[in-house]
């Protein structure tokens, strides 16, 4: 990411399917972008609602790719891909939106160096009303070469598709993403092997809004069995795609890596508690995974209190007797089943623990 930066060509992909609704929001604020050199690219992946109307009312502003058949979240990002041209390219997800400043913001915090880029998002209701920032401000962005990271643990603090932009290049390198293992949670693949060809730049403020709704898929619609059973394999694709990567510039992958992860330990105690006919791996018990969280979460980059207080509740998932082990894994994952003491507790229990 170099040359006079107010001059640098950037692309923004946007990624729609059936979210008619939020559409012109989205398309609007990636062209009221404040740089200059701005394409804005638009993938509609079959959609049977009014998306494709939306998208021609733009005419010749925009760049359409009208997908004939819904192929997911890592088609709809190739497809956009092959239609751009910017040397810095952004990736939007159709129901959220940028900032006027967004792309200037992240040009001018890049350099030659940065593959990744990456920022906080105003957390967003239907009404736009802002409710929280994502991620919580209290978890440090990791940034530079998080190799190490990624290497260790299978992850490092990062965000989702719409506080992500990339170096033209590095999308050359590790393009296309498979389609099948990466139908949805594309974003996940990019930003696990990305570092891998060079450094992440982060950026603190917040450049965009990410809307949270009833049909965003990471809510899995409170169905916490099946959202875990689905993180647990979107990690062992990534886990793939890094593996592969890594060997290609001589690094290697440890076989037990998902198991120093807290965010994938946590996934694999909620899919076992909730649903243990359905849990995809057999030789899983609580007592170990709570015990490896406990551990990981010790080596988190987060406050001491913070990291104590994730340990305490994985030791306790772990240990309690079942019914109770699954209140209170559900009391941290799904905020509608907090007894209202908790519920109002949680608030000044995520600002102790920051």
């Amino acid at each position: 990411m170099q040359a006079p930066k107010a001059r640098i060509p950037a692309s923004i992909i946007i990624a729609n399917y059936n979210y008619a609704q939020f559409l012109d929001r989205c398309i609007s604020s990636a062209l009221n972008q404040n740089h200059s050199n701005v394409e804005v690219v638009v993938v509609d992946d079959a959609s049977s609602d009014g998306s494709r109307d939306v998208i021609r009312s733009y005419g010749s502003r925009v760049i359409p790719c009208l997908k004939p058949r819904n192929g997911g979240h890592a088609a709809a990002f190739n497809t956009g891909f092959a239609a751009s041209s910017g040397a810095v390219v952004f990736f939007l997800d159709a129901d959220d939106y940028l900032y006027p400043n967004a792309v200037s913001a992240v040009i001018d915090a890049c350099d030659s160096a940065t593959t990744q880029a990456q920022f906080r998002l105003h957390v967003v209701d239907e009404e736009l009303r802002i409710t929280d920032t994502y991620p919580p401000p209290e978890l440090p962005f990791d940034e530079g070469n998080v190799m190490p990271a990624l290497l260790r643990r299978g992850r490092y603090q990062t965000t989702v598709t719409s506080g992500l932009a990339f170096d033209r290049r590095t999308l050359e390198s590790i393009l296309p993403i498979p389609e099948d293992a990466f139908r949805q949670g594309a974003d996940g693949y990019l930003v696990t092997v990305a570092p891998v060809h060079g450094r992440v730049t982060a950026i603190d403020s917040c450049l965009g809004a990410y809307r949270r709704h009833g049909a965003n898929h990471s809510a899995f619609n409170g169905r916490l069995a099946e959202g875990a059973r689905w993180r647990i394999q979107h990690d062992f694709h990534r886990m793939a795609a890094l593996s592969r990567q890594a060997a290609e510039v001589g690094m290697t992958l440890p076989d037990d890596v998902c198991l120093r992860d807290p965010t994938h330990l946590e996934q694999r105690l909620a899919s076992l508690c909730a649903d243990e006919t359905r849990h995809p791996v057999a030789e899983d018990s609580r007592l170990a995974l709570g015990t490896a969280g406990a551990a990981a979460t010790l080596e988190m980059n987060a406050s001491l209190r913070r990291r104590a207080f994730l340990a305490a509740w994985f030791l306790s998932v772990g240990l309690l007797p079942q019914r109770m082990a699954r209140a209170v894994l559900s009391w941290k994952l799904i905020a509608a089943s907090r007894p209202r003491i908790l519920a109002a507790l949680s608030k000044v229990i995520r600002r102790s623990v920051g």
